[in-house]
C-alpha cells in the first residue's frame, strides 16, 4: 500500500494560500503632507527705494572750434588728458595772421601821419580866420578834412586791433577745465571755423539724465519744485548710483533740474542729477542706474518676491492657516523694499506664507511646513532717515 501523505500536505498548503489571498486587504496609508518652506510675513517700518536707468554725461560739454582758417600746425595737448581753463590746444600757422597784422600796422601809421598834418593845417587856419588872411568856408573845409583824417585813424586802428585778435585765434585753449577728448584733424590739415577740433567734458562733477514718468512728476511735482528752489550747495546728496557691474558708486549725488517739457512721443520727462567725481572714474556715455528713497512707510507687510505668484494678472500667496492646509489667498504688491515686496492688502504680519514648494501645494490640502531660513536679501532694511530724493519710478 502506497503512502500518499506528502501529496496531501502539498493540496492541503496551496488550498491555504488561495483561501489567504481570497481574504480583505488591508487598507493602504495615508500619504505624508508634502513638506514646504514657510515664513511669517514680516512687519517692518521701511523706505522704499525706487531706480531709474540713467545715462552719463558731463555736467559741461564743449565743442572747441577755431575762429579762423588756417594750417593746423601743432596739437598741443594729450588726448584723453585733464586741461584747465586756458590751456593750449592746438596752434594755426599764424605766420599769415601776423602780416595782416603787419600791413594793418603800416596803413595806421600812414593816415596818423595824415592826421598830424591835417591837424597842424587846422591850427595855421584857426589864426589865419581870425585875422580874415582866408574865408570862414576854407576854415569849415579845413575842419572836415581834418575830421575826415581822424576817422581814417579810427578805422585802422580798427583794423590793427582786429589783426590781433585774429592773430590771437591761432592759438586755441581750453575755456573751461575738464577732460579733452580725441582730436579730431591731423596737424596740416586746414581748419575752419565751422569744423569741430575736439570736445572738452567737465566730469567732476558728473551728470546723470534719466527719465520720469509724467504720472511720477505730477505726484511729486512739488517735491521736485522744492528742491530746485534750493542753491545746489545746500541740496542733499540722496541719490545713489549703481554702476553696469552691480556696485554700488561710494559718493552719493543730488539732483540738479528737470526739463522744460514732457517728450509726446513717450510721455516721459528727463531729469539731471550730478555725481561728485574728483577721480574721474565715472565717463560720459557709461550706463548706471540712479536710485533713492521716495517713501517711508511704517508698519509694512513684508514677504519675499519668490512668494508671489500671478494666475491671470491676479497676484497670489499660499497661506498656511494654523491646521497646516493651504489657502490661495489674493494680495495687492506695492513697492518693493530692497529684494521683499510689501503687501498693502490680502495679507496680515504674523501670517506664514510658503516660500519654497509653492507647486506642490493645493487648496486646502495639508502640508508639512518647515521653517525658512531668510538669507540676509530677504531680510527687511534697516530703517534710514535719509531725505527722500527726486528720483524716478520704474513702474
Amino acid at each position: 500500500m502506497k503512502r500518499i501523505y506528502p501529496l496531501v500536505v502539498v493540496f492541503t498548503s496551496i488550498a491555504a494560500l488561495f483561501l489567504a489571498g481570497c481574504g480583505k486587504k488591508e487598507a493602504a496609508p495615508a500619504p505624508t503632507p508634502p513638506e514646504v518652506l514657510v515664513m511669517a510675513a514680516a512687519e517692518a517700518d521701511v523706505p522704499v527705494f525706487t531706480e531709474a536707468i540713467a545715462t552719463l554725461d558731463g555736467s559741461t560739454n564743449t565743442q572747441i572750434h577755431s575762429q579762423v582758417s588756417g594750417y593746423l600746425i601743432k596739437q598741443a595737448y594729450q588726448e584723453g588728458s585733464v586741461v584747465k581753463t586756458g590751456d593750449l590746444l592746438f596752434v594755426i600757422d599764424p605766420k599769415p595772421f601776423q602780416a595782416d597784422l603787419d600791413k594793418a600796422q603800416a596803413s595806421l601809421d600812414n593816415v596818423q601821419a595824415q592826421l598830424l598834418r591835417t591837424k597842424q593845417d587846422l591850427d595855421r587856419y584857426a589864426a589865419l580866420v581870425k585875422s580874415g588872411a582866408v574865408s570862414q568856408q576854407e576854415y569849415q573845409n579845413q575842419v572836415q578834412t581834418n575830421l575826415s583824417a581822424q576817422a581814417n585813424v579810427d578805422s585802422a586802428q580798427a583794423s590793427v586791433t582786429t589783426a590781433k585778435i585774429n592773430l590771437g585765434y591761432t592759438k586755441i585753449t581750453s575755456p573751461i577745465e575738464g577732460v579733452a577728448g580725441k582730436s579730431i584733424p591731423g596737424v596740416g590739415d586746414l581748419l575752419s571755423p565751422s569744423m569741430t577740433l575736439t570736445t572738452v567734458s567737465t566730469v567732476d562733477p558728473i551728470q546723470a539724465d534719466f527719465t520720469l514718468p509724467e504720472q511720477f512728476y505730477l505726484d511729486h511735482a512739488d517735491r521736485i519744485a522744492t528742491v530746485s528752489a534750493m542753491p545746489m550747495q545746500d541740496r542733499p546728496e540722496s541719490i545713489e548710483l549703481v554702476l553696469a557691474d552691480g556696485t554700488t558708486y561710494p559718493l552719493k549725488g543730488k539732483f540738479s533740474y528737470i526739463n522744460r517739457q514732457i517728450q509726446t512721443a513717450t510721455g516721459a520727462i528727463t531729469a539731471y542729477a550730478l555725481f561728485p567725481n574728483p577721480d574721474r572714474v565715472l565717463r560720459p556715455g557709461q550706463y548706471a542706474k540712479v536710485r533713492g528713497v521716495t517713501q517711508h512707510i511704517n508698519g509694512a507687510v513684508l514677504i519675499p518676491q519668490r512668494c508671489v505668484t500671478q494666475l491671470q494678472g491676479i497676484d497670489q500667496v499660499m497661506v498656511v492657516k494654523p491646521d497646516n492646509t493651504v489657502e490661495v489667498r489674493n494680495v495687492t504688491t506695492g513697492n518693493r523694499a530692497g529684494s521683499l515686496w510689501i503687501i498693502t492688502s490680502g495679507l496680515k504680519a504674523g501670517e506664514r506664507v510658503v516660500v519654497e514648494g509653492i507647486q506642490k501645494c493645493q487648496e486646502g490640502l495639508p502640508v508639512t511646513p518647515q521653517p525658512y531660513v531668510s538669507p540676509p536679501q530677504d531680510l527687511p532694511p534697516p530703517p534710514t532717515n535719509a531725505p527722500a530724493a527726486a528720483v524716478p519710478s520704474n513702474p
